[in-house]
């Protein structure tokens, strides 16, 4: 295992309305819970022609992102666009400094505990696992998992037996390499986005036969990131990166999600973060967060569900918070 950079940077992605707040959130959770964190915090915000609408960031939340230490970074979206926001992650990853190891979060997402405990391995890239068998949906007569899987590999020359999880059954979901694009990283921004690019334009333009029925919206960077780590000669997290999705980082996707899901001592340290009276006027701007952390909606949401007896997948989830008129994003 090669040696983990001292410093690092980190990227998510800003855009006017949800993402902007999101972002604050972000940042301030970064600040409290790494005081000395040495690498930078940079928020990607899309432009171009190809993205529609107001692309800058409203001038309070530039302040206070400053105020925190995140430095602003604009790209133009050039290939994916407006009609394919997900893509922002792949084209955003070429404003950062070249050669200097980064990990992506996606923005909905809080750091609250130390990033040093991470075990990183720059050149061996992985990504989150937290995900559910969302692609690709098999027909009953068409390819199987195995058949669309191993497509995709030879497309683009890579060896596909060694990404297999083989403690799992064949046509498992769980035995090919698939990730929740919620967090990854390497060694290079430039190397990794340039090559995530090339690979998600291929299976979107010129995918093989196989995954012709098959949607790719929202899945394709979920799609492409696999074959990309496994190119790189990454793979699945092994226990050395357990805080991400754990005890350093949460992705929280979604308000009244967090409110069902997550523990007491994270809900308590967003509210703690979230209470200064800047971060508070600024946040409050957004009505999901002014119900669900400022007037408490969130608590209510809480007291529906026992955390240590959740249900398996998350629709039932999101379908009793609708039931009861609390959900919101």
């Amino acid at each position: 295992m090669s040696q983990t950079p001292k410093t690092f940077n980190i990227l998510i992605i800003a855009q006017p309305g949800r993402l902007s707040y999101e972002a604050v959130l972000f940042a301030a959770s970064l600040k409290a819970s790494n005081p000395d964190f040495g690498g930078q915090l940079y928020i990607g915000v899309p432009s171009g022609e190809k993205w529609a609408g107001k692309s800058e960031l409203a001038p309070d939340i530039c302040e206070m992102l400053e105020r925190l230490g995140a430095i602003i970074v604009p790209f133009t979206s050039e290939h994916f666009g407006a009609g394919y926001p997900y893509g922002n992650k792949i084209e955003g990853l070429m404003a950062l400094p070249k050669g200097e190891p980064f990990v992506f979060f996606d923005t909905d997402t809080v750091i609250h505990g130390p990033l040093s405990q991470v075990g990183f391995d720059f050149d061996k890239p992985a990504a989150s696992m937290v995900r559910e068998g969302s692609w690709p949906e098999i027909e009953l007569y068409g390819p199987g998992y195995g058949d669309i899987w191993g497509a995709l590999y030879n497309k683009f020359g890579l060896e596909f037996q060694s990404s297999l999880d083989l403690t799992q059954p064949d046509e498992h979901w769980e035995r090919y390499l698939y990730f929740n694009a919620g967090w990854f990283f390497h060694r290079c921004p430039h190397e990794f986005g340039t090559r995530f690019l090339e690979y998600a334009l291929e299976i979107r333009d010129h995918g093989p036969e196989e995954i012709v029925c098959q949607s790719l919206d929202p899945w394709l960077d979920q799609v492409a990131l696999p074959l990309v780590i496994h190119s790189f000669g990454g793979g699945r997290p092994g226990p050395e990166l357990a805080g991400l999705d754990g005890d350093v980082s949460c992705h929280w996707r979604i308000l009244p999600l967090m409110y069902a899901r997550e523990s007491d001592a994270l809900i308590a340290f967003i509210e703690e973060i979230c209470a200064p009276n800047k971060i508070k006027k600024l946040l409050k701007q957004y009505e999901p967060m002014k119900r669900m952390i400022y007037q408490k909606r969130g608590h209510k949401v809480r007291a529906l569900f026992d955390r240590d007896n959740l249900p398996p997948t998350e629709q039932p989830i999101r379908n009793k918070i609708k039931r009861e008129g609390f959900w919101m994003r």
